[in-house]
């Protein structure tokens, strides 16, 4: 029996209904999917809730890990057994089993479990395409980066660190300073306690930040501009308190020719031989210990919408997973 999370209308956590199916057989390419653990991302809460449309009905989620219990014709990358996970993808990922193309599946090192995998590989190349791709990171590059007591700022500092950058973080509450510290911070600075601007000026001697990570967006958009050095970068990843203003091109240029980007995922790793790359590259940082996957909960599959209310509360410290 396949069991499967759809989504029939938009809103919050309790939209989320477990319906039952049953085995599929892969079709060309494809292959069946026994999941052993699901991945919960922000942008699940956000489909759900119609920040971000989706067709409807529809399923939910796009990340997971488990093994291949079938394999449909013109498939020769995965054989039946092979332990494997990925990202993106058709959506769907909150279920036990599940047809999935087999081009975007990676092979799970054997020292990597598939809970750590689902708990880093969505979040892992974010934090990867970044700081390598959007802001090259390198030596002696200041990053500002807001939110890193979550999941992916847990991933982005230390792995910023490891490539030379001097990392500040900003927190919400006095109580996560010592978790964005113990992540590779140099500073953490508590949001609405301080003049940001001015301690980024001052923890730099006053050249600021190269590159601002900001997932915060309308409340922090402003002050992350202030924050940046002439041609500075503002990489706006997120809108958890709302959309960013418009900015006019005029302010770019007054506050130093400064850049702002929104990047996202899917321009990041559609392409196969990109996508697979930046997943190779996550877990070879999670083998070496740059980064470290973090897991802060596992709920059952039937409990979804837990998971997303626990998500959305603010409380955890690490990846959600879900459990079939």
């Amino acid at each position: 029996m396949a069991n499967a999370i759809r989504l029939t209308r938009t809103g919050d956590a309790r939209v989320l209904e477990l319906t039952q199916g049953t085995e599929t057989a892969p079709g060309p390419g494809e292959i069946w999917l026994e999941q052993e653990a699901i991945g919960v991302n922000y942008l699940d809460a956000m489909q759900r809730n119609g920040a971000v449309p989706i067709p409807l009905p529809n399923g939910i989620g796009l990340e997971a890990a488990g093994r291949v219990a079938a394999i449909g014709p013109d498939v020769s990358n995965v054989a039946v057994g092979d332990r494997v996970a990925y990202a993106l993808g058709p959506l769907g990922s909150y279920a036990s089993h599940r047809i999935y193309p087999a081009a975007r599946l990676v092979k799970l090192p054997e020292d990597i479990s598939a809970d750590d995998a689902a708990a880093v590989v969505f979040k892992g190349i974010t934090a990867q395409y970044l700081i390598k791709s959007t802001y090259p990171v390198g030596p002696g590059t200041v990053v500002l980066l807001y939110g890193v007591a979550g999941a992916v700022g847990q991933l982005l500092a230390p792995w910023a660190k490891h490539l030379g950058a001097r990392v500040i973080g900003v927190v919400s509450k006095q109580a996560s300073v010592e978790r964005a510290l113990a992540a590779g911070c140099e500073a953490a600075l508590v949001w609405g306690e301080c003049d940001l601007p001015a301690e980024v000026s001052r923890l730099t001697d006053g050249r600021k930040a190269d590159v601002v990570y900001d997932g915060l967006g309308k409340l922090t958009f402003s002050t992350s501009l202030d924050c940046l050095r002439p041609r500075g970068m503002l990489v706006s990843m997120g809108a958890s308190t709302g959309a960013p203003p418009p900015v006019e091109m005029g302010t770019l240029n007054a506050k130093g020719s400064l850049f702002v980007t929104r990047p996202g995922l899917a321009a990041h790793a559609t392409d196969i031989a990109e996508y697979r790359t930046r997943v190779l590259d996550v877990f070879d940082a999670v083998r070496q210990g740059i980064i470290t996957p973090k897991v802060w909960n596992r709920f059952s599959l039937a409990d979804a919408s837990r998971a997303h209310e626990a998500m959305e509360s603010g409380a955890s410290q690490g990846s959600i997973l879900l459990k079939p």
